[in-house]
């Protein structure tokens, strides 16, 4: 039986997901089209673990030289975190241009450091909606 805590998590994950998957990611994909928002929020693009199909989900902008952070908000529960997992290869979208790379999941990582690091805005919001977070670190591929 789960905890209550557990509980919680789970009813509010399930709230957060509805509106993030109908309104806020299809907003955030179509700012950083028209070219609002690009300071803050990139897209990572993995592989759809079933349908194989590219997905494509908003993160906060952690780029880094040749090195792409993010902090998930739900952690395992987030379906980039399950594709990324069954297929590490991912493509970035930050700084105007596409980037391939390999994602690798860091559990050990002080993720409340890492958010330090994002920019403020995002950082604020994951902190404060998140039911689980996770560093994820991708190795962008030399351009």
């Amino acid at each position: 039986m789960a905890t209550p805590s557990e509980e919680a998590k789970a009813r509010r994950y399930r709230r957060l997901h509805a509106l993030q998957t109908r309104l806020l990611n299809p907003l955030a994909r179509l700012g950083l089209r028209l070219g609002i928002g690009r300071r803050e929020t990139a897209l990572l693009e993995t592989r759809g673990r079933v349908s194989g199909q590219p997905r494509v989900t908003p993160v906060s902008n952690g780029l880094d030289g040749d090195i792409f952070w993010i902090v998930t908000e739900h952690g395992h529960r987030a379906q980039y975190v399950r594709n990324l997992l069954a297929d590490p290869r991912v493509r970035v979208y930050a700084g105007r241009r596409w980037r391939t790379g390999t994602a690798h999941l860091l559990p050990d990582d002080d993720t409340a450091a890492r958010l330090r690091t994002l920019p403020p805005r995002n950082a604020r919001i994951v902190a404060r909606v998140g039911t689980e977070h996770i560093t994820i670190r991708v190795d962008l591929d030399p351009t």
